[in-house]
């Protein structure tokens, strides 16, 4: 029987290879373009098509089902108006809509979507989530991949090197960890950082379970400069990248709006996921879902800080803390579920952790030494001290008081691990 399963699962595999294969081939289309707008209305513009050498997705798990992220990309066969490829995400535009800023001006973010090189005519539709949590769809875009308007010339081309790397991009989650910072003479630096980042990581589960699936790979990319931007003490740097600490006001909140930079680095190397590792011990960081990782090299506390921003930009997972400490306003609806995996406002807990809550465990659940290693629904996460609930008193992704995700991050984190490799 067990030799019958098997039988099955590789021709299904096969089969789904040469789906692949017939619409697509093992490489990168990107389309960037601009989203712009203000706290109540956004636009999309065209800019252009970027032909790049790897494909780093799988090859068999095309179509995204986690229903993640602010937007949706995806991608019909022309002939046939078929599904093939889609993919969730989420940008730092979305995140400035809900800055006072926002509420006075109009601003402007480059944005990009890739997609595995198709071989036939595709229309990509781009979709943003309405605060009602509808996805509307917002652009539309047709490519012929034999376009003499693709690019295939590169920018910030440089050099890869693996870190770690266990298997095939198809069957792996790749990183790739882009310096910012690092001058050429830091380069051997860099590379030693990279490693201590291989070593951090596995340091916590999931990941530490699953060594086998994930790949790892740097580009030797230097910086004029050492070091990245620090508005409020007046220090500027000439970096590659472009990070910042101060972003929309928040003074740990270390990110870069120079997205095309961000995309043209990364594609020296096959990448599900980009990490960009900032040459400082300032404590700081950022992610977003599907866009990037950001996190400092030297800081006290670097290992939580890459672990927690890779929970963000890798398996979608909200902050859990609820103070006053960052920029938003009215960052979520508390009339729906919020779609992060680890924060609930209790509409629709079913689609949630519920299944993990113990029998007898009150929802909500009393922040009380009683419940402190329990998993219920404790009020205070994502930014809301009321009306939202996170899995437990603590997690990573609510302080680093632990050293540990709790079961609902974890077995989050799980998921699109095995999705990406599977």
């Amino acid at each position: 029987m067990k030799r019958i399963l098997l039988f099955v699962l590789l021709a299904l595999t096969v089969q789904v290879q040469a789906q692949f294969s017939k619409f697509f081939s093992d490489k990168t289309l990107r389309m960037d373009y601009y989203h712009s707008g203000n706290d109540t209305s956004e636009s999309y513009t065209f800019d252009e098509l970027i032909q790049e050498p790897y494909w780093g997705g799988s090859h068999t798990n095309l179509i995204d089902t986690f229903n993640m992220g602010n937007y949706y990309m995806k991608v019909y066969d022309v002939k046939n108006d078929s599904l093939l490829y889609s993919k969730g995400y989420s940008t730092l535009f979305r995140e400035w809509q809900t800055t006072d800023e926002a509420k006075t001006t109009n601003r402007t973010f480059p944005e990009s979507v890739v997609m595995p090189y198709p071989k036939e005519k595709v229309r990509i539709d781009l979709f943003s989530r309405n605060w009602d949590g509808k996805f509307i769809k917002k652009f539309s875009y047709t490519v012929d991949p034999d376009s003499t308007e693709i690019k295939k010339d590169r920018r910030l081309v440089y050099p890869d090197f693996d870190i770690k790397v266990t298997g095939d991009p198809a069957h792996r989650v790749d990183i790739v960890i882009l310096p910012e910072g690092y001058t050429e003479a830091q380069m051997g630096k860099f590379i030693k950082d990279c490693e201590k980042f291989v070593h951090d990581f596995f340091k916590f589960a999931p990941y530490s379970e699953n060594q086998d699936k994930f790949n790892f790979r740097g580009v030797l990319a230097p910086s004029p400069d050492s070091g990245t931007d620090i508005p409020a003490d007046g220090i500027w740097k000439n970096t590659l990248l472009n990070t910042r600490y101060y972003t929309f006001g928040s003074e740990r909140y270390l990110m870069t709006s120079d997205y095309k930079s961000v995309r043209d680095l990364a594609a020296n190397a096959p990448y599900d996921q980009i990490y960009i590792l900032v040459n400082s011990n300032k404590y700081g960081g950022g992610a977003i879902y599907n866009f990037y990782n950001v996190g400092v090299n030297s800081n006290v506390s670097s290992a939580k800080i890459l672990i927690h921003e890779f929970g963000h930009g890798f398996a979608g997972l909200a902050d859990e803390y609820y103070d006053n400490s960052t920029a938003y306003g009215s960052f979520y609806n508390l009339n729906i579920e919020p779609w992060e995996p680890n924060i609930t406002t209790l509409k629709d807990f079913g689609k949630k952790w519920k299944d993990l809550v113990k029998k007898g465990t009150p929802i909500p659940t009393p922040d009380t030494p009683k419940y402190k290693n329990t998993v219920g629904a404790f009020e205070g996460g994502g930014y809301e001290p009321k009306g939202m609930y996170r899995p437990m008193e603590d997690c990573l992704m609510k302080s680093f008081k632990g050293d540990k995700f709790c079961p609902v991050c974890q077995r989050a984190i799980q998921r699109m691990i095995d999705f990406d490799t599977k």
